[in-house]
């Protein structure tokens, strides 16, 4: 943390938040943000190289966008000072790079690390690129069979070829769990950052027993200073089994306290566009053969409605990634049928990214009281979206994110920003600015994404402060500037009223606050 106080620092000359703010108001306040929902939690390994996790491990940042040989320069670089036997864990990789790196990818990755074993995430931290050592850890061979919901690729000769399609890498992540040294550093690194970026709060989306317990070791510590919200694990590609309803429980009780809420649950339901593993209606353009949507989806219809009925009359919020309308599709339905179940529980289910929707499953949204969580930051430019136009074509690219049209079917939406999948880095601002122009404020990647969806300012804003805020179940405490609630803010120098988008993305607040508490900047 970069300072704080021991007694509540003196309250920041802030106009009544019931009152217009003046335009020539020389500084604002405003609630801080709560709606982050980065990807995955704190790193996985203990070496790694990648555009998010060096900050907690000590690796060396690459970038979303970097091209495929400074990923590898950088492993190599990383082999020649690490031990024999460890672990290098890179990233990241574009899946629609991949006809670039041969036949057997793993053989590429063995001749730059021979004496370790490699795994390389790929932009979506959906699917692995791995060599052979990786591979044989993982037990992996000629003889195992695809896991539902996954693939392992293979060669012409039938062996595996280095690529890990969704569930296939499960082997792979087991060997990948974080140290407790790792995760309380990238915890206090969280902390940190997301002072820095104005946020009090976000949402840990999939989370598992190392991570909460590291969350709660902060929160009992005084150090964390920010409301985390806790998806609880029930299914992931990424895991080898589900977890027992028992267990979930067992994590909630555990590790709930005044500022880890552990009310949530995560399933997934599809994976990534650039994979061609998100569930569509339609065919994939250039697919070959019979399309099956119901085959993509990774929790068969039946099983999905049974298991957020089972999680709502046990009062988790779920929380399911779902990103190809047809999985958006299955979410929904099953947020209806828990409904048919077991009545209006209050509780307000997630649709996570909501990239793709089909448009009658808009206004269902509202209907249900479930709520749309756009993220990555893909209504606007980045790295990802020529890969995404390239898979999915320019049409059905360009309905990404329709934001503007779920707020005009009555839908709550609420900011992700999936960080680090997908996602050039955390900041909020960014974000923010590309919902009202649906360009890259930064003006690195050209043009646009669904301009028709762009929305204004007092539109965006809930996204961040208020909606986030009842995600996490505190609605009224934070997310607002009002008499009674928690003095979660941020001072900014200036209005952002009048402020073009590119302005707004270059924001950074000169201070915050977390329960009246300065916790970044000074007043």
């Amino acid at each position: 943390m970069s300072r704080r106080s021991d007694e509540p620092p003196p309250a920041p000359t802030c106009p009544d938040p019931a009152a217009p703010q003046p335009a020539e108001a020389s500084k604002q306040c405003l609630p801080a943000s709560l709606a982050f929902q980065p990807s995955s939690g704190p790193p996985k390994s203990g070496i790694v190289i990648s555009q998010w996790v060096d900050h907690f491990s000590g690796g060396t940042p690459i970038g979303l966008g970097a091209p495929l040989q400074a990923v590898l320069d950088g492993i190599r670089a990383r082999a020649a000072v690490t031990p024999p036997e460890e672990w290098i864990i890179a990233g990241p990789w574009r899946p629609f790079d991949r006809p670039s790196f041969g036949p057997r990818p793993a053989e590429l990755l063995d001749r730059i690390a021979p004496d370790h074993p490699v795994v390389i995430k790929d932009v979506s931290e959906h699917n692995l690129w791995v060599n052979s050592r990786a591979l044989g850890l993982a037990g992996i061979t000629r003889d195992t069979p695809n896991p539902p919901g996954g693939e392992i690729e293979r060669d012409a000769a039938g062996l595996p070829s280095g690529i890990l399609i969704e569930s296939a890498g499960a082997g792979v992540q087991r060997f990948l769990e974080p140290t407790d040294d790792q995760l309380d550093r990238a915890t206090a690194h969280l902390s940190r950052l997301f002072h820095g970026l104005g946020r009090t709060g976000f949402k840990e989306p999939m989370a598992f027993s190392a991570e909460l317990a590291a969350y709660a070791k902060a929160a009992r510590a005084g150090t964390l200073n920010l409301h985390v919200g806790a998806h609880l694990t029930r299914f992931s590609p990424f895991s080898e089994d589900w977890v027992a309803m028992e267990t979930l429980g067992r994590l909630h009780l555990a590790h709930q306290g005044p500022h880890l809420h552990t009310g949530f649950a995560k399933l997934f339901l599809d994976g990534v566009p650039i994979a061609r593993t998100a569930a569509f209606h339609d065919p994939y353009p250039g697919q070959t053969g019979p399309h099956d949507p119901e085959a993509m989806l990774l929790i068969k219809p039946e099983r999905l409605n049974a298991e957020v009925t089972a999680l709502d009359a046990a009062g988790y919020v779920v929380k399911m990634h779902a990103v190809g309308d047809r999985a958006v599709q299955a979410g929904l339905d099953a947020i209806a049928e828990a409904r048919a179940a077991n009545g209006p529980s209050g509780l307000r289910h997630e649709i996570a990214h909501a990239n793709f929707i089909a448009p009658a499953d808009l206004p269902r949204f509202a209907v249900l009281d479930a709520v749309a969580e756009v993220s990555p930051k893909l209504w606007m430019p980045n790295p990802v979206t020529a890969g995404q136009r390239q898979v999915l074509g320019d049409a059905r690219a360009d309905s990404c994110h329709p934001i503007r049209s779920l707020l005009a079917a009555g839908a709550e939406v609420i900011y992700g920003s999936d960080w680090p999948a997908a996602a050039l880095d955390a900041n909020p601002w960014t974000g923010l600015a590309g919902m009202l122009s649906r360009s890259d404020p930064t003006g690195t990647y050209p043009g646009t994404v669904a301009a028709d969806e762009a929305i204004t300012l007092d539109q965006a804003l809930p996204l961040f402060t208020r909606n986030g805020a009842r995600a996490l179940g505190l609605e009224g405490q934070t997310g607002v500037l009002a008499p009674g609630a928690l003095a979660d803010m941020i001072v900014l120098e200036r209005p952002l009223d009048g402020l073009s988008p590119e302005a707004i993305a270059t924001i950074r607040p000169e201070a915050t606050l977390f329960g009246g508490q300065l916790v970044h900047g000074a007043l």
